[in-house]
């Protein structure tokens, strides 16, 4: 069921930023959704979009196999912003030409306005100055009928084009990235004045719209929530259960991959603080048996969510007359495990990763096309107490993706004692709450050390802690050289087993947030 009366779809060219649009897009109160740009013209209708952007992306136009739209995205009748490669696409798809630039543009570069209607209504014209960034090694040569420049830089004589009669409109640079700094008046310029939406699209009323959704589509069927007791999950069991009550019932799996004591603490916080009916499983021999000589990070999250859905089959079966199973799969989960021209998925996801063809259970997946801050701001909304809200993100596999190669006891009790460390230590310097995620990492390598005089040969942990606001994106914390000091001081000093510390200053892209 679509509950959006307004959205913008974005297809995807594979541009490292088109998850970015889709976040302006939302922060002005207006739903938005990517989807791949070989999405057919028939789902495109279907959708009924408010209006269309074509993503940037790596490739040319004139490639032998370059990404191509459905062309018929220009017969529908909605306005079409094309952003870098989807405006070199626009304009040759409508009959223009677009070759290899003599000189490209990388970075920043001065725009200067010709035309203060549609995209830069409210903008200055020239011989004012305005910053973009652009990224681009082809420029538009040859324009197609009907289409003028409305903006220009040193070199694209046509950095910004309109057509004069259709919505039509086209730039070479990135309204979407913070370096282009008139890049929010120029996506509100399309969203409210060529598609003529209204912010309407809040947590409120997401709210609404959802319970409403979910009650139709549940009837008087009876729900299994997966329960984590992470932010995602937590917040699903929330809405569900404002939305049904007692036909829902939350199932906690304790997967033997959790951190120190988190399991204990999560089930005591859903019975004293809640109203949720929850069932806790033990499966800590079930998992670790699944996992047995498993390196391959794919297989052991496909193993992991296979398992899940195995137990919730099994409580489902025990409950009676369960016909869906609510998780919390977010938007970025579904971004990241969906392949662009048939490559591979960045990642597979617990919860996304095919798993619905082997199940008996319908999904609901009430925040699926949620960022996590949108999420956070949904649980509050709900009233959810801030001690649920804030906790760091905790991947589904648990700790079974921040062990490098195979899970063992021992090597689980190693990565448990490190991680407890690096929380307690961020925790104890005010940093837990600065940044998105901080954990360890335990890598399948050993090294020399000394120890008391003494030769070792013993473990490596990696610290990993990153900055974000929807994991889409991540750039590596700046903890003080003191604090990680004392992390690595009490990492040796207490496990036993560790005798190296490392720090990863990988930003995503080009690394991902987890290890695996």
């Amino acid at each position: 069921m679509d509950i959006h009366s307004e959205k913008i779809i974005i297809l995807d060219f594979g541009s490292q930023t088109t998850q970015l649009i889709a976040r302006r897009i939302r922060e002005q109160k207006v739903y938005s959704e990517i989807y791949p740009f070989s999405t057919s013209l028939e789902k495109i209708k279907a959708l009924k979009p408010t209006g269309i952007i074509l993503s940037g992306g790596p490739c040319s136009v004139y490639d032998d196999d370059a990404p191509l739209s459905d062309p018929g995205v220009f017969d529908l009748g909605v306005p079409v912003l094309g952003i870098c490669y989807g405006a070199q696409l626009m304009i040759q798809q409508l009959g223009g030409k677009v070759e290899n630039a003599e000189k490209r543009e990388f970075g920043k570069a001065d725009l200067t306005i010709k035309y203060t209607a549609g995209l830069f209504a409210g903008l200055e014209t020239g011989p004012a100055l305005h910053q973009v960034w652009m990224s681009h090694g082809d420029r538009v040569e040859v324009i197609p009928e009907g289409f003028e420049a409305s903006a220009v830089s040193e070199n694209s004589p046509y950095a910004a084009l309109r057509h004069d009669t259709k919505p039509f409109v086209a730039v070479q640079f990135h309204p979407e990235v913070a370096h282009t700094l008139i890049g929010t008046d120029v996506l509100r310029n399309f969203i409210f004045g060529l598609c003529g939406c209204k912010p309407e699209w809040t947590m409120h009323s997401f709210i609404e719209q959802n319970v409403k959704a979910i009650r139709e589509e549940v009837g008087e069927d009876n729900v299994i929530c997966a329960l984590s007791g992470g932010v995602d999950s937590s917040v699903v069991a929330a809405i569900l259960h404002r939305a049904i009550g007692d036909q829902l019932t939350c199932i906690y799996v304790n997967n033997g991959l959790m951190r120190t004591g988190e399991s204990e603490s999560i089930l005591r916080f859903f019975k004293e603080k809640s109203k949720l009916k929850v069932i806790d499983v033990d499966a800590e021999k079930f998992f670790l048996s699944e996992l047995e000589g498993i390196e391959d990070p794919e297989v052991k999250r496909k193993r992991i969510g296979l398992g899940f859905i195995k137990i919730f089959e099994e409580e489902a079966k025990k409950i009676g007359k369960v016909k869906y199973l609510a998780q919390g799969t977010l938007y970025p989960d579904v971004v990241e495990s969906v392949s662009f021209r048939g490559q591979a998925p960045i990642k597979s996801h617990h919860n996304v990763g095919g798993l619905p063809e082997v199940m008996k259970l319908d999904l609901i997946e009430p925040v699926r096309e949620l960022f996590k801050d949108e999420v956070r701001d949904l649980g509050l909304e709900l009233g959810l107490p801030e001690e649920a809200i804030y906790r760091q993100p905790f991947p589904g596999p648990g700790l079974g993706i921040r062990i490098i190669g195979a899970v063992t006891v021992e090597r689980l009790r190693i990565l448990r004692q490190a991680d407890s460390i690096v929380l307690d230590e961020m925790k104890k310097s005010g940093w837990y709450r600065k940044v998105w995620q901080s954990f360890a990492v335990l890598l399948p390598i050993q090294t020399v050390g000394v120890m008391g005089d003494g030769r070792t040969y013993e473990h490596v942990v990696a610290i990993r802690s990153v900055d974000s606001r929807d994991a889409m994106t991540a750039d590596w914390s700046k903890i003080p050289y003191e604090i990680l000091g004392d992390i690595s001081t009490r990492l040796i000093n207490e496990v036993r087993g560790v005798n190296r510390v490392v720090y990863d200053i990988s930003s995503k892209p080009p690394a991902t947030i987890e290890w695996e």
